[in-house]
């Protein structure tokens, strides 16, 4: 190495100046270059919006999506102000839209609260984009100034008079930055505009997709809040009670808002926001919040004796004392937080002046002062709530018993399976494990029928390939409660499998094979199948599916043959293609449709549906978990109008196998 290469002195150390920090090390300030970043700009620029809109200034935003990967945000607010600022001595959008930490969040005069609290959000996007344009409508002018690469190439210019308030920005994302993509996803941002206008009643939200011929556009507004929000999540869903229950509050300068709902299923849907910002994985206003629901119904519990009955802890025989049973005390299980909270949909939306997250991104509180507001505020509103309601209080009661009893009983299946493995869940005698232990490169095939199944054993891999059949019908889990599913003679295996628990033992670190690949027969049983599956691993495992590890397999439906050479093609089209492509009349092939796994061998099925190099699969994902829990719900829970309504508007959309 040289001396040169060696030296490190003042000279050595670079600076950043600017928004060059931002183009550096963008994933320090979006989270990412992937989609969710792209998608990441846009929040960015309709927070400064909402921002307004919670100042009380604004009551209209519009997001269109143009051709060529441009995105325009609109607002009818007060307007970025222009005029120099008194010690930059540059305009005052200027300095917004080109520095760091420039905003005018940190002075609480303008902005009580806000989302885009480190100050960071539109510089950022600006320094991301090839190209910005901000148009400022203020005190009857409308201004204008152009970016290329967060670097102002005009000066703020009036372009002539108006009778509009507000602000507009538009952007392309730069390409060099977001290299997987540019183009942005409709549903997944119509989520997070869904989101924003059941949180702040009262704005419209109109979202606009430019880029079809015949343009498409959504209004959001819902005047009831986060109320609607509850009832919303709960579509299609057996309620109690009819109307969400609303709390709300204020503690030292902090607002909090919660609406609770239960419905007949047995899965928790809580969905909590900090200044409009969705905390995905939590902190201490949830915290808060699960506490005080906890006490609060084990307290009411005290008071139905006939209800904790059924939790009463049975002592054993050596246990037992002879003494008088005046002198003996009976104990009882209490409910759990996963006990009160099954069935339970609620939103928890709290605005805080001075916000502490984790990260720019914003998915976790750390004020440790909330936790014992929210706390505070819940145990006092809801103990009236249930003092006002006793029916209804003793409905949701009974089902959280229920699920103490069925907690119990799981937990006894789960030690009756210890004494008879030795172990949490021994493995499966019907799955044909790979040799290989390292996850990353091993899949389990869960495969339908033991024909199949047997295919599938002589032609995979088997140092990195599992096999596991099922058979019969399988348990529809949005119908049955967790002691059921574990005792359940069809998923135990997928469980044991797996490795990985599930519910509050879940622990995805234990996950024994980073795919999971659904195979199933081209038909509507084999859809049945996979679908029966698909619903366990999302309410009981919904982490294998957010992480990608879930795939469908998808076999061919057609063998076209001439002599010895063999097209395996997947659907009508592809068939029509391969006979032109052999060139020869249609009585000289062989064209032989598979109705299921099974009727192929070992060797057909690795090299249509096994070999790594040739197959065809599909990951699951989840866009939208608001979308796919309802989706869920209405057509595999107990309720059949919601079904029916489903059918009728998605029939056109459905490839029927007859």
């Amino acid at each position: 190495m040289s001396d040169e290469a060696n030296q490190y002195s003042a000279s050595s150390i670079q600076v950043l100046k600017g928004l060059e920090a931002v183009r550096k090390r963008p994933g320090m300030y979006i989270g990412s270059t992937g989609p969710q970043g792209l998608h990441h700009l846009v929040y960015e620029v309709v927070d400064n919006s909402i921002d307004e809109a919670m100042a009380g200034f604004c009551k209209n935003i519009t997001v269109s999506l143009e051709r060529d990967d441009i995105c325009r945000v609109e607002d009818d607010g007060r307007g970025i102000p222009v005029e120099m600022h008194p010690t930059e001595h540059v305009s005052a959008l200027e300095l917004v839209l080109t520095r760091l930490h420039a905003g005018g969040k940190f002075d609480k005069s303008n902005y009580k609260v806000s989302g885009g609290l480190h100050g960071v959000g539109v510089s950022c996007v600006n320094a991301l984009s090839v190209w910005m344009e901000a148009f400022v409508y203020k005190d009857g002018k409308k201004y204008e100034q152009r970016y290329a690469e967060g670097k102002p190439k005009t000066k703020v210019e009036c372009i002539g008079d108006t009778d509009r308030h507000g602000t507009t920005i538009r952007w392309k994302a730069d390409s060099s930055i977001f290299k997987e993509t540019t183009t942005y996803n409709f549903d997944e941002l119509a989520k997070r505009l869904r989101e924003l206008a059941f949180l702040n009643p009262g704005i419209t939200i109109i979202f606009r997709d430019e880029r079809l011929e015949n343009v498409k556009e959504v209004v959001f507004k819902f005047d009831g809040g986060i109320k609607h929000f509850a009832s919303f999540l709960n579509e299609g869903k057996n309620v109690v009670p009819d109307e969400p229950i609303y709390i709300s509050g204020e503690n030292n300068g902090v607002q909090m808002e919660i609406a609770l709902q239960y419905n007949d299923s047995y899965n928790e849907n809580i969905y909590a926001y900090v200044n409009d910002i969705n905390t995905k994985e939590g902190g201490t206003h949830l915290e808060g919040f699960k506490i005080a629901m906890t006490v609060t119904m084990n307290r009411f519990l005290e008071t139905r004796e006939k209800l904790q009955k059924k939790l009463e802890i049975k002592e054993s025989k050596k246990n037992k004392d002879s003494s008088k049973k005046d002198d003996k005390k009976i104990n009882y299980e209490k409910l759990s937080g996963e006990d009160v909270r099954s069935g339970l949909t609620a939103v928890i939306s709290i605005k805080v002046p001075e916000p502490q997250f984790e990260g720019q991104t914003k998915t976790k509180l750390g004020n440790t002062e909330v936790k014992e507001y929210v706390n505070t505020l819940v145990k006092e509103k809801l103990t009236l709530w249930c003092e006002q309601n006793p029916k209804i209080t003793d409905m949701i009661l009974e089902k959280a018993v229920n699920e103490a009893a069925a907690r119990i009983a799981a937990r006894r299946a789960k030690e009756n399976i210890r004494k008879k493995t030795g172990m949490d869940f021994g493995l499966p005698a019907k799955l044909a494990d790979c040799s290989l232990k390292d996850p990353e490169k091993c899949e389990v095939y869960i495969v339908e029928g033991d024909s199949a199944g047997g295919s599938a054993k002589k032609g995979r891999d088997s140092k990195t390939q599992a096999i596991l059949p099922l058979w019969g019908k399988m348990l529809n889990v949005e119908k049955s409660r967790i002691d059921k599913v574990m005792n359940n003679e069809k998923l135990e295996p997928v469980i044991a499998s797996l490795g990985t628990g599930i519910g509050e033992d879940f622990d995805i670190t234990k996950l024994r094979y980073h795919k999971i690949i659904i195979m199933a027969d081209a038909d509507v049983d084999g859809s049945h199948i996979r679908t029966l599956l698909l619903t366990f691993f999302f309410r009981y495992m919904p982490k294998v599916i957010e992480d990608g590890y879930v795939y469908l397999a998808m076999p061919p439906l057609f063998k076209v043959q001439y002599g010895k050479k063999i097209k395996y093609v997947y659907d009508e089209e592809e068939k029509a293609s391969a006979i032109a492509e052999f060139g020869v009349p249609s009585d000289k092939l062989t064209v032989q449709r598979y109705k299921g796994l099974g009727e192929m061998d070992g060797t057909q099925l690795w090299e249509t549906t096994m070999d790594p190099a040739h197959r065809k699969m599909m990951k699951v994902t989840i866009p939208d978990a608001v979308a796919a829990d309802q989706i869920f719900s209405t057509c595999m829970g107990e309720a059949v109008e919601p079904r029916r309504k489903f059918i009728e508007e998605n029939a056109v959309y459905a490839n029927l196998d007859v």
